[in-house]
């Protein structure tokens, strides 16, 4: 327990310190067949590489969580595997010989460990607001990373596997402040869930089955795919701190709207470094019109406030900020809240064999999409069997 503190300690004093890369994310993926490495890099720019976490003297200047997989077990090609640092690595970016150090130490470590691919996907933010908006600005330090990956032989990915976009929405003002920053409608919306018997409580561990089930119900409803129900219950259980017990831990939480003590909706909020995270959203079709998808936005930004986080990041905005995208919808919804955009860097990979990246990249989509139409019917079969009982 103490070095899992320590490692969630070391990232909260980074920059842009992120819940998928605690000590809590990587035993969820270590279920999944993913092998932890803790890379730690200290003041002197000297890194350090660990299966487990282990205590360094110095303050480090850098860190990351990095998952490994292997894709092969047998066979000449038996080394083979992928690398994901998810959300990393935790740096100041800006700071231009500690990123080429960085980058320089990672480059190597993925050609040592004989990856088909390294995937990183920090928070590097390449402006805010919706491109082509008066209020919409380019960071240049977001470009000038882009532009360095770019000239060192990385590609943007085309498998994205965290959204690139978001929108976030500073729960630092007052109550009073945050309903007058929203939009007129989602303010009425919220208030009238209330009126029309809308409650909202604090879920427990007994809550989860029911919360899968809506899960799956949202999931065939909108046509998209999810996990198996462990999956989520790992993810529920290993992030489930009692409030205020270990103030370095994330910790995570569902919220459920009910009416007449019947759920109908809910959230799973996470929670980590002044940064509250709203991951997964479910709902059923009834009583829909009473709006309670408007009042439990409003709860989590109370909660995210009420723990003490600056910002509440809403997890997902458009690749392409028109009604093209399938997102469009739940932008708007999102965007009526009060929040900003934030487009970042997206997904990168390096790629140590570009042969073998080649073949990975042709046949893993196919892959993909065959499994996500099981996923989906199966999901949907979930949902069925549900309706019957």
């Amino acid at each position: 327990m103490e070095n899992e503190l320590y490692w969630n300690s070391l990232i909260s004093t980074l920059p842009n310190p992120h819940f998928l890369q605690t000590h809590e994310w990587a035993q969820v993926k270590a279920v999944g067949g993913w092998q932890p490495l803790y890379a730690v890099w200290d003041a002197d720019g000297t890194v350090h590489y660990a299966s487990r976490i282990t205590e360094y003297a110095s303050t480090p200047k850098a860190a990351a969580l990095i998952l490994k997989k292997t894709v092969i077990r047998r066979g000449l090609a038996a080394r083979l595997c992928i690398l994901y640092c998810p959300k990393g690595p935790n740096l100041d970016w800006n700071d231009a010989p500690l990123r080429k150090r960085v980058l320089d130490d990672l480059q190597g470590l993925a050609r040592q460990q004989g990856a088909i691919f390294l995937k990183l996907d920090p928070d590097v933010v390449l402006g805010t607001g919706v491109p082509g908006a008066e209020d919409a600005v380019t960071e240049p330090g977001g470009e000038a990373v882009r532009a360095e990956l770019s000239r060192r032989g990385w590609r943007f990915s085309e498998e994205q596997i965290q959204f690139r976009n978001t929108v976030l929405l500073d729960v630092s003002p007052s109550e009073e402040e945050m309903l007058a920053r929203m939009k007129q409608k989602t303010r009425y919306n919220a208030r009238l869930a209330s009126k029309k018997g809308v409650s909202v409580r604090a879920g427990t561990e007994a809550d989860f089955p029911m919360l899968y089930l809506m899960y799956a119900e949202t999931a065939a409803r909108d046509g998209f795919m999810i996990r198996e129900e462990h999956y989520y219950q790992t993810v529920w259980r290993t992030f489930q701190y009692p409030t205020g017990t270990m103030s370095s831990a994330p910790f995570a939480e569902p919220l459920i709207a009910e009416v007449d003590g019947e759920p109908v909706a809910a959230v799973f909020l996470f929670a980590f470094a002044g940064r509250a995270y709203y991951v997964y959203g479910m709902s059923r079709e009834a009583h829909r019109e009473k709006m309670p998808a408007y009042l439990l936005q409003w709860e989590a930004m109370k909660w995210a406030k009420a723990r003490g986080c600056g910002i509440y990041d809403l997890w997902g905005a458009p690749d392409v900020f028109d009604e093209s995208d399938s997102m469009w919808g739940v932008f708007r919804f999102k965007e009526g809240l009060g929040g900003y955009v934030a487009r970042t860097l997206g997904a990168w990979d390096f790629a140590p064999n570009p042969l073998w990246y080649a073949i990975y990249t042709r046949v893993m989509p196919k892959v993909l999409d065959f499994m996500r139409g099981r996923g989906k019917a199966k999901t949907k079969r979930i949902h069925k069997e549900h309706e019957g009982h």
